[in-house]
């Protein structure tokens, strides 16, 4: 069978798309309604970033339809600044109302890092790799509750659209979630590529807390410091050189990031190159 015509064939299981049922967090009657009310006096008038709307020079709100927003980013961020030093943004109230999610945090102020990267000078950006080395060894250090599988901070769906438009998983094995990305494919099917693709993936990986995410855009900083990290919305526990490989493509506009990858994360060459094949073979985008 040629690939091409695999590709036709198989798709992701409809049996991923689970629907979500997640309760949320410090979820009253009156926060609930507060936020709502914010929302529709202040989106007009306020800044947004993205997704995020500016309430108050101290408070943020996420909110939004669609995969990409979920009650689980929340109880990340909770589970993170509760088992690490990693600066995260609080938590003060995070619920879902029909199709939407809010999320309303702290607003860390700092800047992006690509913005300030060139002006920190080498001693800087020295420091700065420092500083992240340190928490990203303390999130990949973080204990799995269930080695080896592969799911979100609860084990449940992960989130990740450039993989899949609604939440996938969760995962028993790392070979599990690898079967998964190539559409089912388990056995050779005389595509050189494809069959290199297989043997590769099925090794024996152990999981590590992962961001999913970490492009320079989503780390804030201050006065030389690192003082936030957001957007954990693909955040989870994925094979050891996730975290390496998601950065290093995460984001097309970020190429002079990927040098820096390095010097923060550990590399993994051969699964780099392994994600390159995957990518190519199955486009997530």
């Amino acid at each position: 069978m040629g690939l091409s015509r695999v590709k036709r064939c198989l798709r992701p299981s409809d049996t991923q798309k689970q629907p979500d049922t997640e309760p949320g967090i410090k979820n009253t009657w009156l926060r609930r309604n507060l936020t709502l009310v914010a929302i529709a006096l202040l989106r007009r008038f306020r800044p947004h970033w993205g997704s995020v709307l500016m309430l108050t020079p101290g408070i943020c709100v996420k909110y939004g339809a669609g995969p990409s927003k979920h009650i689980s980013e929340a109880k990340t961020m909770v589970y993170i600044a509760s088992h690490t030093s990693l600066p995260v943004p609080k938590v003060y109230c995070a619920f879902k109302k029909g199709k939407f999610t809010y999320i309303v945090m702290e607003r860390i102020k700092g800047a992006q890092l690509n913005r300030c990267w060139r002006s920190a000078g080498a001693k800087g950006q020295e420091h700065l790799r420092a500083q992240l080395r340190a928490f990203l060894k303390e999130l990949r250090s973080l204990p799995p509750p269930r080695p080896g599988q592969v799911g979100d901070v609860n084990y449940s769906k992960l989130y990740d659209d450039r993989i899949e438009p609604v939440g996938f998983g969760p995962f028993e094995t790392a070979r599990d979630f690898h079967k998964f990305l190539r559409n089912g494919i388990t056995k050779p099917v005389e595509d050189p590529e494809l069959d290199q693709l297989i043997t590769d993936q099925d090794k024996e990986y152990s999981t590590c807390f992962t961001h999913g995410d970490l492009s320079s855009f989503n780390i804030l900083v201050r006065d030389g410091q690192v003082v936030g990290i957001v957007d954990w919305e693909m955040s989870g526990w994925y094979p050891e050189y996730w975290e390496y490989t998601s950065a290093w493509h995460v984001n097309l506009y970020d190429e002079w990031w990927r040098p820096e990858i390095e010097k923060i994360l550990d590399a993994y060459p051969a699964e780099l190159e392994m994600e390159k094949n995957r990518r190519k073979l199955f486009p997530m985008f």
